[in-house]
């Protein structure tokens, strides 16, 4: 079985008390795909817990991705945006 970034995210999300949000960091990063491709993105995106620390192994890329593994639409998550 592969790595899955997004369901390890379910996870993490799932063990977090109510008031976790998601934050877009509009800054360039690059992910490398299990086939060793690098793509490359403008923005991306970190897991936040409700004190408003950032969650470990929270940064992530496909926001579509995310909302697909946990099942609700996009617009349904808490994202907020990097001021």
């Amino acid at each position: 079985m592969a790595f899955n970034h997004y369901a390890k995210l379910k996870r993490i999300i799932d063990a977090q008390p109510d008031g976790w949000y998601i934050k877009r960091i509009d800054q360039p990063t690059t992910a490398t795909n299990f086939r060793g491709e690098t793509r490359r993105f403008d923005h991306y995106y970190r897991l936040y817990d409700a004190a408003g620390q950032p969650i470990k192994y929270g940064k992530f890329q496909q926001i579509e991705r995310l909302a697909s593994v946990l099942d609700i639409p996009v617009d349904a998550l808490p994202i907020t945006h990097d001021a």
